[in-house]
């Protein structure tokens, strides 16, 4: 029995043996994982208190040299936005600069040479305007009138060149003028002063038409409007630099609460970042502000501008710029009457004719009227008034002498059907189906047929 229970172990012990060597066969890679594990339990020594310190001393520094180099490139990222604005803006001054002082030494050249001297100026008058289809504005015709100095002449000639002197100071300072500071300034020119402000306005509107032609606009003669732009809302952030420092201010326009962020006399400096689908321009300050109040902006992802009748030079340059630098279309919502057609959106999209030198600046070509319509009275069933005699003229005027309806068959068919309606009807008037149906219901409805509106 001893002997069997022997043999029976001595055989037990070799079918381990067997096992274990399949097994070590099979998967040599868990033995040389295993053996390696020992070896590095073997290799690893014990870290010590103080190396674990000087250890975590260089991950926080580590972390700090990295924070730091991230500040440093975004203060060069914002220096750089600081200098490029500033770099255009030393190019724009220095040419405007140029061409004033080019101006003034052709006029010495000839006094010198014994020459009556003259300046030169388009007409700005309708009658001196063309409209192409493919440019999109009016642009001034070859028309022009010469004042030469003389007898007659002697006082409005220097009057021009005190002007244009003072253009120049004002860009040399790095400042700027208001029409109505710069008929004040004049009071110090002695025979050369303007008796009225109309005066000195119409030599600054010669001066800028006569510049216009070289791509200088009034603004870059450092003379700005009294009036501010419009006001703006909706998902758009304005970058504007500090005309001092050239601290560049990030100004959200969706934080503005119940108000808005009201367009500068100028606006060249500034510059956008948005994601919004489109502009909608507004005519009336009343539905700007319910658009505004309830937010339509986020529901529509756009941004709000408020025209606040016929729109200011600065807003048709912000409006222009911003759909421009951020390729975003513009939609027109104006009151359904000759005066909403043929002065407000007329002269937002392509300018005016005693402006036209400068519509290639203002203009806004890419512009579309989302409406009120003539056929919106209609489908909508709105509450009218008659047109007025007034109306009735400007309307007729537009088909017979506007260069920019007569182009479009579109607009042609929509005045003549307004006119044969003998009515006009307010963006408001939508409020008789409710005071949010604008923006609930027409609005919504409308921007679904783009391809439909006015051109």
């Amino acid at each position: 029995m001893a002997a069997k229970r022997k043999v029976k172990k001595k055989q037990a012990v070799r079918k381990k043996a067997s096992v274990r060597k399949k097994t070590a066969k099979k998967s040599p890679a868990k033995k040389t994982m295993r053996v390696k594990n020992a070896d590095k339990k073997k290799a690893t020594p014990k870290v010590s208190a103080s190396k674990k310190r000087a250890s975590k001393k260089r991950a926080v520094k580590k972390k700090a040299v990295a924070k730091k180099k991230t500040a440093k490139k975004s203060a060069r990222k914002k220096t750089g936005t600081k200098s490029k604005a500033k770099k255009s803006t030393r190019k724009i001054d220095s040419k405007t600069a140029d061409l004033i002082i080019g101006t003034a030494q052709t006029i010495r050249q000839d006094i010198l040479k014994k020459r009556k001297p003259d300046l030169v100026f388009p007409i700005r008058a309708l009658g001196n305007v063309s409209y192409s289809e493919k440019k999109g504005y009016f642009e001034i015709g070859k028309q022009v009138k010469t004042r030469t100095l003389s007898v007659n002449t002697v006082k409005g000639f220097a009057q021009t060149l005190r002007l244009m002197g003072l253009s120049k100071d004002l860009i040399g300072e790095n400042d700027f003028a208001t029409k109505r500071d710069a008929y004040y300034q004049s009071k110090n020119w002695e025979s050369a002063k303007f008796d009225e402000q109309s005066e000195s306005d119409t030599v600054m509107d010669d001066i800028e038409a006569m510049f216009s032609i070289k791509g200088v606009s009034r603004e870059q003669l450092r003379f700005i409007p009294d009036e501010h732009g419009g006001a703006v809302a909706g998902k758009l952030i304005v970058l504007d630099p500090d005309i001092d420092s050239g601290r560049v201010e990030r100004i959200d326009c969706t934080r503005f609460g119940s108000g808005a962020y009201s367009i500068p006399s100028s606006v060249e400096q500034l510059s956008f970042e948005t994601k919004a689908k489109f502009i909608l321009a507004i005519e009336t300050g009343g539905v700007f502000q319910r658009l505004q109040s309830h937010r339509f902006w986020e529901t529509a992802n756009c941004v709000l501008v408020s025209l606040a009748g016929v729109p200011t030079r600065s807003t048709r340059r912000f409006i222009r710029k911003l759909s421009d630098e951020c390729k975003i279309p513009v939609y027109a919502f104006v009151d359904c009457d000759p005066y909403g057609f043929s002065n407000i959106y007329r002269t937002l999209k392509v300018g005016s004719g005693n402006a036209a030198h400068i519509s290639r600046f203002f203009s806004v070509p890419q512009a579309k009227y989302l409406g009120v319509t003539p056929q919106d009275i209609i489908d909508y069933e709105l509450p009218t008034h008659p047109l007025q005699e007034v109306d009735i003229k400007r309307a007729k005027d537009a088909l017979k002498n506007d260069p920019f309806f007569q182009a479009h068959k579109p607009w042609k068919k929509a005045i003549e059907q307004l006119i044969s309606m003998g009515v006009r009807a307010e963006q408001q008037s939508l409020a008789m189906w409710g005071l949010n149906y604008v923006m609930d219901e027409y609005l919504p409805a409308k921007l679904k047929k783009v391809s439909q509106f006015l051109p």
